[in-house]
């Protein structure tokens, strides 16, 4: 009886590798794409709390980028397939920001001021860093003239402003996952959220606006489709 329960939950259950268990809401949407390729912003890590690692073993490839020089180490050692760019993320090229930096690795750091305020957990130091667009981040990849199917994208409070000048109608991005931070709650990304603010939201307004749709929500992470993809 152990043998068999052991083979039903081998074939039955799925395994999660984001934070969330988004990326099972993801693999369930692109279930019949067996390559395709993503844009992971603010990835952090190549395997844990990743939202396309599931994606890479299927065989997609894509661009990972985030803020931390050692994150995207891990990823030129363990995602050798895939464009790894280490940046800061803006919505224009050379736009010098602060970065409210808590230590090396951290998946807290951030550029937002309004969510650093907000922390009790107070930031080591502030940075001054320039930064590139999403758009040139494409254009400079191996991928620039490819249809991009995922962009998920996670970087602390700052997805609005990254995504903004974003060229929605040149890369028509069948998929978005974005998280979305409740700054008035005490405890982020649990039990704070809530639909009517998210829907009032200026990553809601943006993508709906640009001709995408709310499927989906877990957690802090807004799962979006474009209205003319076709799964």
């Amino acid at each position: 009886m152990k043998i068999l329960k052991e083979l039903y939950y081998n074939k039955y259950s799925k395994k999660s590798f984001s934070i969330s268990s988004v990326d099972l809401i993801i693999g369930r949407l692109f279930s019949n794409f067996n390559h395709g390729i993503y844009l992971d912003i603010g990835c952090n890590h190549p395997i844990k709390y990743n939202n396309t690692y599931l994606l890479y073993k299927k065989g997609w490839k894509g661009i990972n980028v985030d803020l931390d020089s050692e994150s995207i180490k891990q990823f030129n050692l363990m995602r050798k397939n895939d464009h790894n760019v280490n940046v800061l993320v803006t919505s224009k090229d050379n736009e010098e920001k602060d970065l409210y930096f808590y230590h090396k690795r951290s998946a807290i750091n951030t550029i937002s001021k309004v969510l650093a305020e907000k922390r009790d957990n107070k930031p080591k130091k502030i940075k001054k860093l320039k930064g590139v667009s999403i758009n040139t981040i494409i254009n400079d990849s191996p991928f620039q003239n490819k249809k991009i199917n995922l962009l998920s994208i996670d970087i602390e409070n700052y997805e609005f402003e990254a995504l903004k000048e974003f060229n929605f109608a040149k890369y028509n991005i069948d998929v978005i996952v974005s998280e979305v931070t409740d700054i008035d709650s005490s405890k982020f990304e649990l039990y704070n959220n809530s639909l009517e603010k998210i829907t009032n939201s200026k990553i809601y307004e943006l993508l709906t606006r640009n001709n995408y749709k709310l499927i989906n929500w877990v957690n802090s992470d807004l799962v979006f489709v474009n209205k003319n993809s076709k799964f």
